[in-house]
């Protein structure tokens, strides 16, 4: 069950911009949050008659955060809409997305993203939004590896070397994905709304922003440097865990660009070379003709690869059924098969070149129609029916939150 309340006091229209702060038990944060986030977002400079951003507060936790922000909002002066998530599904990314679907159905052209601990200054907020605006940039990162920020607030050197150990090994993943965002690991961030569609977002844990980098692909990006602090209060929610579904997030965002996905088809199908050889050479080493031998070496070659393409490169697509999945993967292997058989033939009797060598050389040549088929015929993606404007734009159901279980 999802329920939202909002309070929005004495302000009409579009807000300027949202701030996105996804919460998880974060109770004795929320009174030192809201005043910080009213001193940088209401300065006494401000002109009367601006925009005033809007705060949109995602909370999946078990305690009276929510209930705290509904109370506080009654005395705020910024509007303050609260959704709370009875099953946060997709984790701290999930809540995030999210939110992302409200603010980019009328919460402004951008959506600052940052925690509910302090660890990311809330007075930096109005810098990210005016750097992107400025920059005509679709995504502004807050850097911890700019000139001018540091990782002062990972305070154990244990949680220093994992974060270093994740940003290299993201940009060493995504290199051209990740070109121009020192900080992948970032969880500040501005991003201009209508550079994202929230439905493409697939989160798993906490690192929402390389799913943005990677899925929604920002043209233009900026960075900005900043301190990351020191908790105000409560717990880190960094974990073992978490650090596990974050290379399950890495992997599969590898294999959902198409080339991605080209690049391992391709490893695996090689690895295949290695049963259809191996038994090919058993079987004519036996005096069976090279021609049926290839065609039972083949079957085994195709298992191998069936079985690892389900496990990786399209998890996450098996969307037809096992048994349509299996004919349809057999079929095009032994389809591929009747089509190399007789240029294998050309290659051993007509040009007398060796049967491994020939068979080799029919693999390769086979690999981009192979791909293809089942890229778009057997493993499809799965297609969402998409939003109407009215969906889009409809109200969710107002419940007394604190009495909504």
């Amino acid at each position: 069950m999802t329920s939202e309340t909002s309070h929005t006091p004495g302000t009409a229209g579009t807000p300027a911009f949202t701030v996105l702060i996804p919460t998880y038990n974060e109770r004795d944060n929320v009174p030192e949050l809201l005043r910080r986030l009213v001193a940088a977002l209401l300065p006494a400079d401000r002109p009367q008659d601006a925009p005033v951003p809007r705060l949109l507060f995602v909370d999946d936790g078990s305690d009276d955060t929510a209930q705290l922000l509904i109370a506080a909002a009654e005395d705020c002066p910024l509007p303050i809409t609260v959704l709370h998530r009875d099953v946060p599904e997709g984790g701290l990314g999930g809540a995030i997305v999210a939110g992302l679907r409200q603010v980019c159905d009328g919460g402004g052209d951008w959506a600052v993203v940052m925690d509910a601990d302090l660890q990311h200054p809330p007075d930096l907020v109005p810098e990210l939004v005016a750097t992107g605006r400025r920059e005509r940039a679709d995504l502004v990162v807050a850097s911890r590896y700019l000139e001018g920020g540091s990782r002062q607030g990972l305070a154990d050197r244990y949680r220093l070397v994992v974060s270093g150990a994740s940003t290299l090994l993201a940009k060493g993943v995504f290199p051209l994905e990740l070109q121009g965002i020192s900080d992948p690991m970032s969880g500040f961030f501005a991003l201009r709304t209508a550079a994202v569609d929230p439905a493409e977002l697939r989160p798993l844990g906490y690192k929402i922003l390389l799913e943005l980098a990677v899925r929604s692909r920002p043209r233009r990006v900026a960075e900005v440097p900043y301190h990351f602090g020191e908790r105000f209060a409560g717990e880190s929610k960094s974990s073992l865990r978490e650090g596990l579904r974050f290379l399950r997030h890495l992997t599969g965002l590898r294999f959902s660009t198409p080339g991605g996905r080209a690049l391992a088809f391709g490893l695996i199908g090689l690895s295949g070379v290695l049963p259809n050889l191996g038994l090919l050479h058993l079987l004519t080493q036996a005096h069976m003709h090279y021609l049926p031998a290839e065609v039972l070496a083949n079957q085994a070659a195709l298992a191998w690869n069936f079985a690892l393409l389900e496990a990786t490169v399209f998890r996450s697509r098996r969307h037809r059924h096992w048994a349509s999945r299996t004919a349809r993967f057999w079929a095009l292997g032994n389809a591929d098969l009747l089509l190399r058989i007789p240029l294998l033939a050309l290659l051993v009797s007509g040009l007398g070149m060796g049967v491994l060598w020939a068979t080799a050389l029919t693999l390769v040549a086979s690999f981009a129609v192979r791909f293809l088929i089942a890229e778009r015929s057997i493993y499809v993606p799965h297609r969402e029916a998409p939003r109407t404007p009215a969906a889009a734009s409809a109200p969710l159901p107002v419940p007394d939150l604190a009495t909504a279980e």
